[in-house]
C-alpha cells in the first residue's frame, strides 16, 4: 500500500521547503522530495539558492569583502595591518559550513513541523483515485518506491545554462557550482555574461587577486536596472578594476592547456582573442524539468522547459501546482517563497497573494544594486507622467562615518497622486534599505508618506527619507 499525503512538494529549494512547511502549518499531511545530496551522500535539501547560489556566493563575497578591507581600507581607521594574506582553502571551508548549517536547518524545519522528507529525485509515475503517483528515486542507494498526493507541487528550480559549444567541466569552464569551489586565484579569469551571477562571483575573485573581464552580449549594461543606477555602478565596478564589455558575440571556447581561450567580435566588430585560466559562464538559466516525467501524467510544458502556469501557480493538471524558477517570472529566490506561502494557501482554501510588481531585485557587489517597482525608462516607454528625487550617500551622515559614500537612493512617484511607482538604490546596505521600500508601495505609498515618517539619526534610512522629500524638491541635506 503506497503511503498517502494531502501535498507533496518536489524539490526543496527556498520555494519547495517553504511549501512544505506552509501547508504543514495548515493542517496538511506533507511530503517533500528533494535530490541534494552532499560528497558524502547525505541529503543537501535547499537547492541552487542553499547549495551552489545565494548562500555560498553571499559567504564568499564576506570573505573577500573582508579581506580587500585588510589590504587597502583597514588604514583609514588607523588600523596597521601587515603580513595580510588568503587562505582560499579555509575561505571555502567557511562558505562550506555556512551551507551545511543551512542544510540542516531546513531538516530541522522539516521534523519540527512534521513534513516527511525522502531523499532522492521525485517523478510522476502516474495517477490513481487518491491522487497523484509520485516515484521517489534514492539514486541507486535503494529500491524506489511510490507515494501518493491528493496535491502535487512542483518546485524543481533551475540549472545553468550552457554556452553552445563549451559544456561545463567545472575545471576551466565553470558553471555558479565551479566557481564557487576554486581552490585557488585565478591569474585570468573570464566571466561570459554580467549579470547578476557575474557581477558577484567575478567581484569575489578580483577582491582576492584575479584580473578580471565580463563579456556581455547586450549593448547595455544592467538593462534591467535603472539607467541612472547602471551607470554609477559600471563606473564603480571600472574603478575597482573589473573590465567591462559590451555588445559582445562568442565566436569559440577552446580549452588551451590548463586554461581557455575565448575568441569573440567586440561591439564595433574586430576579432578578438584572449586567454584565462578560468572561465565563468553566467549566461541565464533553464527551468529543470526533464527529469520529472511531465508526459507520464500530460503535464504542460512550454518551449523553453517551464511548467505552464496561470496567475496562482495552477497547472493544466487539477490540484498540481508549481512554482518558483520552474514557471514564469524572475528567477529569485524570495519570488519562489511568495509563490509557496501563496500555493499552501490556496490549498488549504485561503486566499494566498503575490504582486509580483513589488518583489525587489538585488545584487550584493560593493556597493550593492537594489530597485522595486519600474525604473524611470519603463516610466518613459509607458507614457506614465511622474516625479523624481535622489539623494546621493555622501551626504548622508551614517555613510561617511562607515566610509563608503558611493550611491544614491532615487524615489519615482507618480506626478498626479504621488504614489510611489518606484524606488532604485546603489550603495551601502541597499539589500536592507530596499525593504522599506518594498512595504511603502505594498501599501501604495505617496512620496509624501515616505517623507513623513521619522528616520532613526545617524542611519543609511535617512537616504530613502530624503529622496521622497526631493520629489518634492524640498530635500534637507543636500
Amino acid at each position: 500500500m503506497n503511503q498517502c499525503f494531502d501535498v507533496i512538494v518536489i524539490g526543496a529549494g527556498p520555494g519547495g521547503y517553504v511549501a512544505a512547511i506552509r501547508a504543514a502549518q495548515l493542517g496538511k499531511s506533507v511530503a517533500c522530495i528533494d535530490e541534494g545530496t552532499h560528497a558524502a551522500g547525505s541529503p543537501a535539501p535547499g537547492g541552487t539558492c542553499t547549495n551552489v547560489g545565494c548562500i555560498p556566493s553571499k559567504a564568499l563575497l564576506q570573505s573577500s569583502e573582508h579581506y580587500e578591507h585588510a589590504l587597502h581600507h583597514f588604514r583609514e581607521h588607523g588600523i596597521t595591518a601587515t603580513g595580510v594574506s588568503i587562505d582560499v582553502a579555509a575561505m571555502i571551508a567557511r562558505k562550506d559550513k555556512v551551507v551545511r548549517q543551512n542544510n540542516d536547518g531546513i531538516l530541522y524545519l522539516f521534523k519540527k513541523n512534521k513534513v516527511r522528507f525522502f531523499h532522492g529525485r521525485g517523478s510522476f509515475a502516474g495517477s490513481t483515485e487518491q491522487g497523484y503517483l509520485v516515484h521517489v528515486d534514492p539514486l541507486g542507494k535503494e529500491v524506489g518506491h511510490d507515494i501518493v498526493g491528493e496535491h502535487v507541487i512542483v518546485a524543481t528550480g533551475s540549472h545553468p545554462r550552457e554556452l553552445s559549444g563549451a559544456p561545463f567541466d567545472e575545471t576551466a569552464v565553470l558553471s555558479n557550482t565551479g566557481a564557487l569551489a576554486l581552490r585557488s586565484v585565478p591569474r585570468r579569469l573570464g566571466v561570459i555574461g554580467a549579470g547578476v551571477i557575474g557581477l558577484e562571483l567575478g567581484s569575489v575573485w578580483r577582491r582576492l587577486g584575479a584580473e578580471v573581464v565580463l563579456l556581455e552580449g547586450l549593448p547595455t549594461f544592467l538593462a534591467a536596472a535603472d539607467a541612472q543606477i547602471a551607470a554609477e555602478a559600471r563606473k564603480a565596478f571600472q574603478r575597482q578594476g573589473l573590465r567591462i564589455e559590451l555588445g559582445v558575440t562568442v565566436r569559440s571556447v577552446e580549452r588551451e592547456g590548463e586554461g581557455v581561450r575565448v575568441v569573440y567580435a567586440d561591439a564595433q566588430g574586430v576579432e578578438q582573442s584572449v586567454e584565462f585560466d578560468k572561465l565563468i559562464v553566467s549566461v541565464g538559466r533553464v527551468p529543470h524539468t526533464a527529469s520529472l516525467g511531465a508526459d507520464t501524467v500530460g503535464l504542460e510544458v512550454d518551449g523553453r522547459g517551464a511548467v505552464v502556469v496561470d496567475e496562482e501557480c495552477r497547472t493544466n493538471l487539477p490540484k498540481v501546482w508549481a512554482i518558483g524558477d520552474v514557471v514564469r517570472g524572475p528567477m529569485l529566490a524570495h519570488k519562489a517563497e511568495e509563490e509557496a506561502v501563496a500555493v499552501a494557501e490556496r490549498i488549504a482554501g485561503q486566499h494566498g497573494h503575490v504582486r509580483f510588481d513589488t518583489i525587489p531585485w538585488v545584487i550584493y557587489t560593493s556597493p550593492e544594486i537594489a530597485w522595486v517597482g519600474r525604473t524611470e525608462q519603463q516610466l518613459q516607454s509607458d507614457g506614465v507622467q511622474y516625479r523624481s528625487g535622489a539623494f546621493p550617500f555622501l551626504a548622508n551622515g551614517r555613510a561617511r562615518a562607515l566610509g563608503d559614500t558611493t550611491g544614491f537612493v532615487k524615489v519615482l512617484a507618480d506626478a498626479d497622486s504621488d504614489e510611489v511607482l518606484g524606488v532604485h538604490l546603489i550603495g551601502p546596505m541597499a539589500s536592507e534599505l530596499v525593504a522599506e521600500c518594498v512595504m511603502a508601495m505594498e501599501f501604495h505609498a505617496s512620496s509624501e508618506d515616505i517623507a513623513r515618517i521619522c528616520h532613526a539619526h545617524p542611519s543609511l534610512s535617512e537616504a530613502v527619507k530624503e529622496a521622497a522629500l526631493a520629489v518634492d524638491q524640498r530635500s534637507l541635506n543636500s
